[in-house]
């Protein structure tokens, strides 16, 4: 069975589809076979990026490592069962059809709260939840106490996470191994960098996440989208030297990977 990776957060602009590229492509460098699938039926962020990278490989004549995308399959509604979610048959028939042929499979959810996100977290053996470092993110996880700090509770996006997990455990299947990461971290900042990882920290003990280093704030991301490439293709473009910039952004994703621990999976650049 493929080892499925979600990547969730109900927050718009987090870094999603940049980490799910990411992610995916660099574990087909790896050697393994991934599959992946935009669940954000509208913007279809990480569709258009891999579209992207489709049209500038054939463009230039490359031959880049990428993922196999595939859209959500249509469904008529009167091949449904009774009472059988349209969303729920469209999500399971599209991971079925890439379950038995790749290691991995990538969902990019999208940011808000719909019925395929739903589905896609009870799916998740690995759960990444990008969040920019900010408190206003940090809401998306818990309720905190605006005279003191001090932590109230979990908020919404939490609480769809531990229904995840009752209804895999409910199904006999191994608890899910969620990761929170923070992105988009700017070098100054360092009071508000500091109360974030304390906050982090507790909360993670609270309602079991794991906390892995992320993307800091960096212009090469928006560079990167237009023509689909990812850091590690730098090279293959023909930049021969990378800049300090470059290089620290390429250790990130590394250690992103190396924190996630997936199977089999062992960064080797």
């Amino acid at each position: 069975m493929a080892h499925i990776i979600v990547v969730g957060n109900e927050k718009g602009g987090s870094g999603k589809s940049t980490t799910s590229m990411h992610i995916s492509t660099a574990l087909v460098r790896m050697g393994h076979r991934v599959g992946a699938l935009d669940l954000d039926l509208r913007q279809r962020s990480l569709g258009r990026y891999i579209e992207n990278r489709k049209a500038f490989c054939n463009a230039q004549g490359l031959d880049l490592a990428m993922p196999d995308y595939r859209d959500l399959p249509e469904i008529e509604r009167g091949d449904l069962a009774e009472g059988e979610n349209l969303f729920d048959r469209r999500i399971s028939t599209a991971v079925a059809a890439l379950d038995g042929e790749k290691d991995f499979i990538l969902i990019d959810c999208p940011g808000s709260h719909t019925r395929l996100s739903q589905v896609a977290h009870s799916l998740a053996d690995t759960l990444i939840t990008p969040l920019n470092d900010s408190f206003v993110d940090f809401d998306l996880l818990a309720r905190v106490s605006p005279e003191d700090g001090k932590i109230l509770g979990p908020s919404v996006y939490s609480e769809m996470v531990w229904s995840a997990r009752q209804i895999r455990a409910q199904a006999g299947l191994p608890p899910i191994d969620w990761i929170v990461t923070r992105n988009r971290l700017g070098a100054q900042q360092m009071i508000n960098k500091k109360k974030m990882a304390s906050a982090l920290e507790k909360l993670s003990k609270r309602i079991g996440f794991r906390v892995a280093p992320g993307f800091s704030e960096r212009v090469i991301f928006r560079e990167l989208f237009p023509r689909g490439l990812t850091l590690l293709d730098l090279k293959d473009v023909g930049v021969e030297r990378l800049n300090l910039s470059n290089v620290a952004a390429r250790q990130e994703l590394r250690d992103l990977l190396v924190t996630l621990d997936l199977p089999g999976v062992t960064p080797d650049f």
